[in-house]
Order: structure tokens, then C-alpha cells, then sequence
């Protein structure tokens, strides 16, 4: 069990699910008041930027016990006095009023609490990979309202939370030939199911459904979708909640597996999660520069190919779903190794590889090894900018529990050269690949093992391919790095792809 967990049961029991979810929700929020709109007075107190005000807290990577100085004391905030407090705080450091994000941190502590009831009623998947999909109860840790789910009732969305470890059949639906759109390679879908003739195959996600289904009345009408029915095998949502992994066998005799992502027209973190149009037009050569790539990188990374996608044209955006490789083609053959999500090792989950880990140096030391390399060289040498941040990236692992091979996935999220400048791609990379990962992991070693510096061994491996990438010798020279300010984007209504940054210490550095 991950350590701050132990911690917060400790001082929350499960019995207790408020309580419990208050802790979960309240530390991404402070993670973002702390480091958008806070300065560090003392080891555990900081003051609230525009307003002077004190904040004291317990922890560092997942802040806890929130209490405000006031009157000479300091008073125990609960989530909803932290709510209102961030409220007011923003209201006076932006000069703007939001009614929207104060709802979804409510929200989304709400959902954690949901979440957390029926984790109790239900029994987690038999595979580890599955469950370090379906482990992230805290979420992105750096964002005000992480588990945020539209603020639809638990009903709606609770039968395809993933945090509930949910599973379930797909709606398979059939579009008339004619008014049939796909691009690249969408073969497996019609493994699927069998469409009536004159129809192809088109799975739905049953709540995406639900969301749209009034759109799209006429078309049920006028015939140019059919409903085929319930899908006679169940997929398992991810932790990116709209992509869901088909295991195994589909069909006798067809024994590939894949990942299928829909559109999703709730507000999940930044975005509303749509398959937006111009996204869709632009995945082929994105998908086929990023696999292009990998596959002239040496050594194990493979890159998950988003093979192509498919909808209908009267609702492109609404109805579209992408098909993605599966993982037995990619995880390295003959390895017996097991991918996990990498953000599951940050946040704790039972079949966690650190678990097992007696000598963290050498664990660390491969995993840079295999993680770190194929990001600067995909950059450096074809000006593919990757989306490796821990959500995105996967790290298979031997029977030691040793890393073998990193697994990167998500054209949505590639940046491409020159299409960005080569200024913008770096920072975003290594905004993803430093910031939202690798901070994040060696946060948690450095917390299972007191003493334990994770950062010479970064340092080590950037230093070796400073020539390749001229950047690297930039960043370890930097005494910042950009930190992405969800809370102030959320709050000024920006676009969610509009990344703003500020700058944090960089452990990097030497000073």
C-alpha cells in the first residue's frame, strides 16, 4: 500500500467514506492552490497570494489536514470550506467570478465518495494490468477537480467508472453503408458483431449514448442507424474513462485484443471529452509519423497505434470511436512481462512493482533506462513531440517486478515538428515526461525510502544525450521548470489545450 494511503486510512477510516473522500479530494486541490497561488513561509505553512492569509498542511506530494490561521489559531478546514476559500482567493487574485469550478471540486469529491462505496460492494479484476487501470481514486494529482464527472447523478456515470473497477458490453449499433465515414484501418471493429446487410459495425459507449441519444432520434427513424444490441462480451473501461480495453477473444478463433476510445460529451479534468473533428482529420499523419518512430528507435519502446476510426457523418463527432492496438503484439514477445499504467504506481494499487522493490537505485536506473530514452530520441531525431506524461505511458515489468520495456500511447496527444516550434515541443515534453511523471515517481521512492535521491540518476541519464539533444544540457542547467497551472486555467475559462505555465524548482539543477 502506497504510504500516504496507509497514512489517510489511518486518519480516516473506511467506514468512514466522507471523510475519506475529503482527504482523496482535497489533496490534488491544495497540490494547486499551494503551487499556483501560494508561497512557502515554512516547512509545512504557506500565504495565500492577494489575500495574506495562512494555510498550514500536512505532507508534501499529497497535502492533507488543511487548516487556516485566523484569529490567533488555526481552524481545521473541511473540503467545502477549502472550496470556498480557493473561491475566494481566485475570485481576488483574477478579478473573476466562476460559479462553474467551485460546482466541479464539489463534484468531484462527491464522485471519489461514490467511488469509494462501491469499491466496497465490488471484487477488483484478476489482472494486474487491469487494475493498475482501474486503481486512480486521486487522479491527475495537480488538478482542483480530478474525478469530475459533469455533475450528472452517480447513476449516469457510476456503471463506467473504472475507479469502481467497472465493466461492461458495449451498445453495438449499424450505419448505413452510405452515410458511413472511417479513415485508416477500423478491420477490427467488424469483428465486433455482425451488422445487418447494407450496414457496417459501430460500438457505442452505452452513456455517451445515453448523452446524445435525443440527437439522434431521426436517424433510428429514417433508418440510418439500426441497433444491433448489447455486445455479447464485456470491455473494461481505462483510467482515460472514454477508452476501454476488449481482452482477449472476441470471435472463436480471433484471439487479438485492442482499445477502442470514444467521444465522451461530459467535462472530464480541462476538456469535454469529444473525438473532436479536427483531431480525427489529423490522426493519420500524426499516428503515422509517431509509429514511424518508434520504429526506428533502438531497443523495447513500442508506440500503441491509434489504427484509424470510424462514424457515422451526420454525427462525426458525436459517434466516433478509434481503434488502438492492443498490447500482446507490443509487450516485448517471450518476456513474460506485465505492462502496468505508470500513474497507477504513483497513486498505489495491489500488484504494485514498487512493492517488491529492495534495491530502489537499481529499479529507478532501469526504469529511466527504458523510459526516458525513447522520448529526447523520438524528439530529437524524427520532431515527435509525445504526450508522456504519467497517464499516457505504460511500463512492463518482469516477474521481479524489474522494468523491461516503456509503452507509450494517445495520438491525440502528439505534437508534431514543425507544426509547433521546436521551442513550444520541447516544453511541452518536458512539462509531460519531467513534471507529470517522473517528479511524480521519484516523489513516491523518495518517500518509500527515506534518503534515497532519485535525481543523479535523471541527471545521468539527460547528461548522456546532451549531443543528440541539445536541450537536455538546458534543462539540467535551468534552475525552473514549467509547471502546467490547472486551477488558473480552469478558473479563466481557457481552452483546455491552452497549457500556461509557471515555473518550479528544478530538482535537476545544482544550484
Amino acid at each position: 500500500m502506497d504510504p500516504v494511503d496507509a497514512m489517510q486510512d489511518a486518519m480516516h477510516p473506511w467506514d468512514d467514506v466522507g471523510a475519506t473522500a475529503d482527504a482523496y479530494a482535497a489533496a490534488p486541490l491544495l497540490n494547486c492552490l499551494l503551487r499556483e497561488v501560494g508561497e512557502r513561509t515554512g516547512p509545512d505553512e504557506y500565504r495565500l497570494k492577494t489575500t495574506g492569509q495562512l494555510l498550514r498542511v500536512r505532507g508534501t506530494r499529497r497535502p492533507a489536514d488543511p487548516e487556516l490561521h485566523r484569529d490567533g489559531l488555526w481552524h481545521r478546514l473541511t473540503h467545502a470550506e477549502l472550496v470556498k476559500l480557493t473561491a475566494e482567493v481566485l475570485r481576488r487574485h483574477t478579478g473573476l467570478v466562476n460559479s462553474e469550478v467551485p460546482a466541479e471540486m464539489l463534484d468531484s469529491r462527491d464522485a471519489v465518495a461514490a467511488v469509494l462505496a462501491a469499491r466496497a460492494r465490488v471484487t477488483p479484476p484478476g489482472d494486474p494490468y487491469l487494475r493498475s487501470e482501474q486503481s486512480l481514486i486521486t487522479g491527475h494529482p495537480h488538478h482542483p477537480a480530478p474525478k469530475a464527472r459533469g455533475g450528472g447523478p452517480v447513476a449516469g456515470w457510476l456503471p463506467y467508472a473504472p475507479e469502481a473497477y467497472a465493466r461492461f458490453p458495449l451498445t453495438l449499433l449499424g450505419v448505413r453503408e452510405d452515410v458511413l465515414v472511417e479513415e485508416g484501418d477500423t478491420a477490427a471493429l467488424d469483428a465486433l458483431g455482425t451488422a445487418p446487410p447494407g450496414y457496417r459495425l459501430l460500438p457505442a459507449h452505452p452513456w455517451q449514448l445515453s448523452l446524445v441519444g435525443r440527437e439522434l432520434a431521426e436517424a433510428f427513424t429514417d433508418g440510418r442507424l439500426v441497433r444491433v444490441g448489447p455486445a455479447p462480451y464485456e470491455v473494461w473501461p481505462t483510467a482515460a474513462i472514454r477508452t476501454v480495453y476488449v481482452p482477449g477473444t472476441v470471435r472463436r478463433g480471433d484471439d487479438r485484443d485492442l482499445f477502442l476510445k470514444f467521444s465522451l460529451d461530459v467535462r472530464i479534468t480541462n476538456d469535454i471529452r469529444r473525438l473532436w473533428r479536427h483531431d480525427l482529420l489529423k490522426l493519420r499523419r500524426t499516428d503515422a509519423a509517431t509509429a514511424a518512430a518508434f520504429a526506428a528507435l533502438p531497443g523495447p519502446a513500442a508506440w500503441l497505434s491509434d489504427r484509424g476510426y470510424r462514424t457515422a457523418r451526420f454525427a462525426f463527432e458525436e459517434l466516433a470511436v478509434l481503434v488502438r492496438d492492443g498490447l500482446r503484439e507490443h509487450v516485448a514477445p517471450g518476456s513474460g512481462a506485465t505492462p502496468l499504467l505508470v500513474a497507477a504506481l504513483v497513486e498505489g494499487f495491489d500488484g504494485n512493482p514498487l512493492d517488491r522493490v529492495t534495491d530502489p537505485a537499481a529499479w529507478w536506473e532501469a526504469y529511466l533506462r527504458h523510459m526516458v530514452p525513447p522520448v529526447l530520441e523520438a524528439f530529437a531525431r524524427h520532431g515527435v513531440v509525445l504526450e508522456a506524461h504519467a497517464q499516457n505511458s505504460l511500463v512492463a515489468v518482469d516477474d521481479a517486478g524489474l522494468p523491461v520495456q516503456a509503452l507509450f500511447r494517445d495520438a491525440e496527444g502528439v505534437k508534431l515538428l514543425p507544426d509547433v516550434s521546436r521551442a513550444a515541443g520541447w516544453e511541452r515534453l518536458v512539462y509531460c515526461l519531467v513534471v507529470n511523471h517522473l517528479m511524480e515517481l521519484a516523489a513516491v521512492l523518495a518517500e518509500r525510502w527515506p534518503g534515497f535521491d532519485p535525481w543523479p540518476a535523471v541527471r545521468r541519464e539527460l547528461a548522456a544525450r546532451r549531443d543528440e539533444v541539445p536541450e537536455a544540457a538546458e534543462l539540467l542547467a535551468s534552475p525552473t521548470l514549467p509547471g502546467k497551472t490547472n486551477l488558473l486555467l480552469r478558473w479563466t475559462g481557457a481552452d483546455g489545450a491552452d497549457a500556461r505555465y509557471l515555473p518550479l524548482p528544478n530538482p535537476l539543477h545544482r544550484g
